[in-house]
């Protein structure tokens, strides 16, 4: 009696372990989940738009900032020497054309009693013009140099957090290379990247729950949008536009990573997020709006 009970209790066993095995299997494999998250943020690179010594620096690192206020300012000498020189020579050019002005109506009366010739009325009349151009590209220069002497101040774009601050107060900067880096304040979301088994389980405006490692309490957001490409190591061209194909093929095939954008719906004011964090992603049935 004892051996048929024990043989039934091993097949049921075996058969409770194989269901448990592809319960397992399937949900590793298909269900809507990932442990390989990322919270990520929209990151600002501030870089001056003219060159010049750091004269003055306002901030320090990891200092929360305000869209508005100044940052660092640039050694400003050199281009209020450059609007002083336009508005000369923007000054110099209007003289310029009321003179030109001035023979052109001395030429027209003169015309007028057949005293000078068509051709030397055209002349007074085409170098009017000319000190008129003239005029529109001082003006042209005096608000480009002001511009230029304006940009030496420069401030936050937005609200965020100042992040790895190398600047110092007397580095030289040159125009259009990045100094600064900020977070902008409220643009923390989170990204998952699920293996394209899990794709036909995800769709934009699906419920979601980030777990932070860190041990936090659960986030809630949704889906934003789902990533259209990742890089493909066999596109890339030589020297003649041929396509390179890698010589191996792994017989192992991986699952490619596709990376889905999620928004936060709300961040408490006890957690701390920074970008670059490890999350773990779990998106709920299409027609679940919140936590079972």
């Amino acid at each position: 009696m004892q051996q048929p009970l024990r043989i039934l209790l091993t097949v049921v066993l075996v058969i409770l372990a194989m269901l448990a095995g592809n319960w397992v299997w399937n949900y590793y494999l298909y269900a809507p989940w990932t442990r390989d998250g990322k919270v990520r943020a929209e990151i600002i690179t501030l870089s001056p738009d003219v060159s010049g010594w750091v004269r003055e620096l306002h901030i320090r690192d990891d200092q929360t900032v305000q869209q508005g206020d100044p940052l660092f300012r640039i050694d400003d000498i050199r281009y209020r020497a450059t609007l002083a020189r336009a508005e000369a020579q923007l000054l110099h050019e209007q003289e310029s054309l009321r003179l030109a002005e001035h023979q052109y109506e001395r030429r027209k009366q003169l015309h007028a009693s057949n005293s000078i010739s068509p051709e030397e009325l055209d002349s007074a009349r085409i170098e009017a013009q000319l000190a008129a151009a003239n005029v529109a590209l001082a003006q042209a220069e005096v608000a480009s140099a002001r511009i230029n002497l304006e940009r030496t101040q420069v401030e936050a774009p937005a609200d965020g957090t100042i992040v790895n601050l190398t600047l110092q107060q007397g580095n030289f900067v040159k125009q259009g290379t990045p100094v600064v880096s900020m977070v902008k304040a409220g643009s923390f979301y989170v990204t998952g990247y699920f293996e394209e088994t899990k794709l036909p389980m995800v769709e934009v405006g699906q419920r979601a729950t980030v777990v932070l490692m860190n041990g936090a309490r659960k986030l809630r957001g949704k889906v934003t949008s789902v990533g259209q490409a990742i890089a493909n190591a066999n596109t890339q061209t030589d020297g003649q536009l041929l396509p390179q194909v890698q010589q191996t093929f792994n017989w192992v095939r991986l699952a490619q990573r596709i990376p889905v954008h999620i928004e936060l719906d709300h961040i408490p004011d006890d957690i701390l997020l920074a970008a670059g964090m490890t999350a773990t992603v779990r998106l709920h049935e299409r027609d679940t709006k919140s936590d079972p």
